[in-house]
């Protein structure tokens, strides 16, 4: 089945050290991502100051860390955080862990990572 001709399939994907992300939707007003991380990786501790992000599991068990609480997520669990706060998605698991991301706010380069800790030396 194919997709009728005003919808678009996946904008683009991106390796990185911890797994990918799956640019699903770009918009004025949202971005919507998928992200794969691999087991026993994690992004960096971050933030961002012009979005928001809504983080919903949907496969594995991640490691989640929102301002100063970490915890490990189940699937179906819905995560917010909010601009200007702290926040890390790991994989401590054998199994690859996924995130549907949807970003909220003015802007959404990847410029916007303002970066504490990062197993990769990008700080």
């Amino acid at each position: 089945m194919s997709l009728p001709k005003d919808v678009d399939s996946a904008l683009y994907t991106e390796i990185r050290p911890w797994g990918s992300f799956t640019v699903l939707q770009d918009e004025s007003h949202f971005k919507a991502k998928r992200l794969v991380v691999k087991p026993g990786q994690r992004l960096s501790l971050q933030l961002h100051h012009q979005r928001e992000e809504h983080w919903l599991v949907v496969k594995g068990v991640p490691d989640i860390t929102v301002a100063d609480k970490t915890w490990q997520a189940k699937v179906g669990e819905y995560i917010h955080i909010p601009k200007g706060v702290k926040h890390r998605l790991g994989n401590q698991s054998d199994e690859t862990a996924e995130i549907v991301e949807i970003q909220l706010g003015a802007y959404f380069g990847e410029d916007d990572i303002v970066r504490f800790e990062d197993d990769y030396q990008r700080t």
